[in-house]
């Protein structure tokens, strides 16, 4: 039986980061627990899910607390669709790690497409004789060399959420490891003392199928962007990067439409099409990510504005969204997101980068909008501004990127 939840006071914005945090935290582990076939890792996903309940009913009953007239409530209206919002990503979370709970067939070639779509997360136990025992992951400054970070530790049986600077790592912690393949390799070869080994692509048989597996990983990378743009939206009050989630959501729609019609396709030419079942749970999960995010920016999106306790609890919060302006003969200034290998020399990831007013060959000024979700050949000049995740230090190290050397 549940344990009660009885009102206490408590910092509102302290308890928005912690969802943020925890939200953000079960999309990867959910994902995660797909990828791997850990069932260790989808408990854990549902631990987490039943806190972010006791995190929301806190929310709530603390925000009913402060609701003491019509303008108060209007204020906060905006506040209670985020703690909402981040309570349907931890059930969509919590949704996907079941179809590793139940068991629910799903086909070799999600597992196949996963790993690039998650930018590499990987499960690495730390050996007795490896050199990151004892050592603090801000010693080994693995964001720094590697673009690796640890997201989280399993620890003699408990979780440890967003290690930081100061974690010290213990022989037989169970790392879960974000970052580049090639980061990826050098790290978990040195937690493990073992080779690290991909997985050849899986073709699936049916093309429907590989249709509509890449449908999937279409929606999840626009969800996940979506909710990085929502936060975003609402830090800095932005109404044009609150439209920006508002059209992901349409285009996350429009793709499980399509979804939707491939799976019924293939549903006629496999053997058994039950087991299509678990790609339509995880489409559905999904999808229900970015309505969150949307929830999330809805009050910027129509001018209600951001409520400042939002704005400090992501301000606050283990991974930040920062804004910085590219400055003139920056290190940045004329140069790619790859050249620069800022995600690797950074940790930070550039969700979002709006352009500056430039100069055309025929002299006009050509104001290009944002360009959403940028890649290695994305070029930044002095002007532009762009928006990125990440750690504190990794925020620190980017901002040095963007300063007049």
């Amino acid at each position: 039986m549940d344990r009660e939840v009885e009102y206490e006071p408590v910092s509102v914005k302290v308890i928005l980061a912690e969802m943020k945090d925890t939200a953000e935290l079960l999309i990867d582990l959910s994902y995660s627990s797909v990828l791997l076939e850990s069932s260790a890792i989808a408990e854990e996903v549902l631990a987490l899910e039943q806190r972010m309940d006791v995190l929301r009913l806190k929310a709530r009953m603390s925000l009913l607390m402060a609701a003491r007239s019509p303008e108060d409530a209007k204020a906060l209206a905006p506040v209670l669709g985020v703690v909402d919002a981040a309570e349907k990503i931890s059930e969509a979370a919590g949704d996907i790690a079941k179809t590793v709970v139940e068991e629910i067939v799903l086909p070799d070639a999600i597992r196949s497409a996963l790993p690039e779509a998650l930018e590499s997360i990987v499960r690495a136990e730390l050996a007795a004789d490896s050199a990151l025992a004892g050592q603090t992951l801000g010693e080994r400054h693995l964001e720094t060399e590697t673009g690796v970070r640890v997201i989280a530790i399993r620890r003699q049986g408990e979780w440890l959420l967003n290690p930081d600077q100061e974690t010290t790592l213990r022989a037989e912690d169970v790392l879960l490891l974000r970052g580049p393949e090639e980061g990826i390799a050098v790290v978990y070869s040195e937690a493990t003392g073992e080779e690290y080994q991909t997985s050849e692509p899986t073709k699936p048989a049916i093309e429907d199928v590989g249709r509509a597996v890449d449908s999937i990983i279409l929606m999840k990378n626009m969800s996940e962007l979506a909710v990085d743009l929502a936060y975003g939206a609402v830090l800095f009050n932005n109404e044009e990067v609150a439209r920006e989630v508002f059209e992901l959501e349409v285009e996350v729609d429009a793709l499980q439409s399509r979804f939707e019609a491939w799976t019924l396709r293939a549903a006629s030419r496999v053997d058994d099409p039950v087991s299509l079942r678990g790609l339509v749970h995880i489409a559905q999960s999904t999808e229900v990510i970015s309505d969150a995010a949307l929830e999330i920016s809805e009050g910027v999106l129509h001018g209600l504005g951001a409520h400042s306790v939002v704005a400090a609890a992501v301000e606050e919060s283990d991974e930040i969204i920062i804004r910085l302006e590219i400055e003139a003969k920056s290190t940045l200034d004329g140069a790619t997101l790859g050249t620069e290998m800022v995600s690797t020399k950074t940790g930070m990831r550039v969700i979002a980068v709006r352009r500056g007013s430039r100069d055309d060959d025929d002299g006009d000024d050509d104001d290009d909008g944002w360009v959403i979700s940028p890649g290695p050949d994305t070029e930044l000049r002095a002007g532009d501004i762009i928006l990125a995740k990440g750690t504190r230090s990794g925020a620190e190290r980017l901002a040095e990127l963007t300063e007049a050397s």
